[in-house]
C-alpha cells in the first residue's frame, strides 16, 4: 500500500491516510448504490451479480488456487481469462496477490503474516490496509521464491498494465455494457456493477482472513486459528473451509466434500472437462483421515 504515512498505528506500523480515506469513500459510495437498487433494471442486477462472479473467480480460482498454491495447472487461455477477472478484482495484481498468501501461510498468525488474525477481527479484516507492513512481512517475505509467478507470461502481462486493466474491467466495461445493452443510465451502471460490486466482493474476500481465521470449528488441526466457516464457504464460493485449506494447502479444491458448497471447484472441474486443466492435486483421503484423528478437534 502507498500513499503518505502519518501517526503510527497499532503495532507501531505508519498509518497510510489514503487507503483510509479511500475505503471510506468507496464504502459510502456502496451503501448509496443500495438505494438505487429499486430503481435498476433486474438485467443490471443480474450483470452486477455476474460480475461479482467474474471477480470472485479472479480471485479463487485464480490468484488463490492455481498461482498462490499451484494445486492445479491451467492452459494459456484459461490463464488469460482469470487474469481479466483478477483485474476486475481489483486486489493488488496476481504476484503482489500471491507473494503476500504465500507469506500469510508460511507466517500464519504471526507478525510476519500480512493480516495476522491474532491482532482482532478489524485488522485482519481491513485494518492492515491501513497501515504500512510490519517489518517482519517484508524481511521473512524476502527469503521465499516467487520466480515461479514471474516466469507466467501471463503474471507479467497483468502486472506490467495492471492499472489499464483495473480501470477497463473493474469499472468501464461494468459499467458500459448495461448502458450499452439495455439502456440503463450510466449512473446507476457504475454504482451498482462497479461500486456496490467491488465492495462486496472486497469484503467477502477479507472474511476469509478475519472470520474464518476467528469463528467456527477445527475438524483437522486444532492447534491452528483457520476455522471451518460456513457462512465464509457460501459468500466466497467455496472459500471458508478453512481449518482444511491451512492443513492440506497443496488440494486443488480447498475441501474434502468435493463439489458440495464449492463453486469455484466446480468451476475448476468443468475446465478439466473441457481440457484447460490439468493436474488437480488433491490429498487423500487416508492422509485426511489420519490427520483429523491426530490434531482435530473431533468436530468431525
Amino acid at each position: 500500500a502507498g500513499g503518505e504515512a502519518g501517526p503510527a498505528g497499532p503495532g507501531g506500523q505508519a498509518i497510510v491516510w489514503r487507503n483510509v480515506v479511500l475505503m471510506g469513500l468507496l464504502h459510502l459510495g456502496a451503501v448509496y448504490a443500495l438505494s438505487l437498487v429499486p430503481r435498476a433494471h433486474i438485467l443490471t442486477l443480474l450483470w452486477a451479480y455476474f460480475c461479482f462472479l467474474m471477480t470472485a473467480l479472479g480471485v479463487t480460482a485464480g490468484a488463490h488456487r492455481l498461482w498462490s498454491h499451484r494445486s492445479y495447472k491451467a492452459k494459456l487461455p484459461l490463464r488469460i481469462f482469470l487474469a481479466a477477472a483478477n483485474s476486475m478484482a481489483f486486489q493488488n495484481d496476481i504476484y503482489e496477490w500471491s507473494r503476500d498468501h504465500r507469506v500469510h501461510h508460511k507466517y500464519s498468525e504471526t507478525d510476519a503474516d500480512p493480516h495476522n488474525a491474532r491482532r482482532g477481527f478489524f485488522f485482519s479484516h481491513i485494518g492492515w490496509l491501513f497501515v504500512r507492513k510490519h517489518r517482519d512481512v517484508i524481511e521473512k517475505g524476502r527469503k521465499l521464491d516467487f520466480t515461479d509467478l514471474l516466469d507466467d507470461p501471463v503474471v507479467r502481462f497483468q502486472r506490467k498494465y495492471y492499472k489499464s486493466s483495473v480501470v477497463l474491467m473493474c469499472f468501464v466495461i461494468p459499467t458500459v455494457v448495461p448502458w450499452y445493452l439495455w439502456g440503463e443510465t450510466l449512473w446507476n451502471a457504475y454504482f451498482l456493477a462497479s461500486i456496490l460490486r467491488y465492495t462486496i466482493s472486497l469484503n467477502v474476500t477479507w472474511l476469509v482472513n478475519s472470520a474464518a481465521h476467528m469463528y467456527g470449528n477445527r475438524p483437522y488441526d486444532k492447534n491452528i486459528n483457520p476455522r471451518q466457516n460456513t457462512l465464509v464457504t457460501l459468500g466466497a464460493i467455496g472459500e471458508g473451509f478453512h481449518n482444511y485449506h491451512h492443513t492440506f494447502p497443496f488440494d486443488y479444491s480447498a475441501s474434502e466434500l468435493g463439489l458440495k458448497f464449492n463453486p469455484t471447484t466446480w468451476f475448476i472441474d468443468f475446465m478439466f472437462w473441457l481440457g484447460l486443466v490439468t493436474d488437480r492435486k488433491q490429498a487423500p483421503k487416508e492422509m485426511i483421515q489420519a490427520r483429523k484423528e491426530r490434531t482435530g478437534d473431533g468436530s468431525a
